[in-house]
């Protein structure tokens, strides 16, 4: 890819909100691990989305629509039923 391009491509991101890797974030995402049975990286990211206020987080990895106490998981990919 193209420099520029990435650059161009990185910028666009940051109107995002980033959550930054902190001790009580890894320690909550270490306590989700233990808890939901989930990866310690899943369990990153779950903790991530709640500290940022999210309700939903997208991810195929992780059961449609499982809910870790408040924060619901929608897979993207998932076919509605016919």
């Amino acid at each position: 890819m193209d420099p520029e391009i990435a650059v161009r491509l990185i910028t666009s991101w940051t109107r995002f909100p980033v959550q930054q890797m902190t001790l009580d974030l890894m320690f909550a995402a270490f306590a989700s691990h233990r808890r939901f049975g989930i990866s310690y990286w899943d369990a990153a990211i779950i903790e991530a989305a709640r500290s940022l206020g999210c309700t939903e987080v997208l991810a195929e990895d992780l059961q449609d629509h499982q809910n870790f106490h408040g924060l619901l998981v929608i897979n993207p990919f998932r076919r509605p039923a016919l």
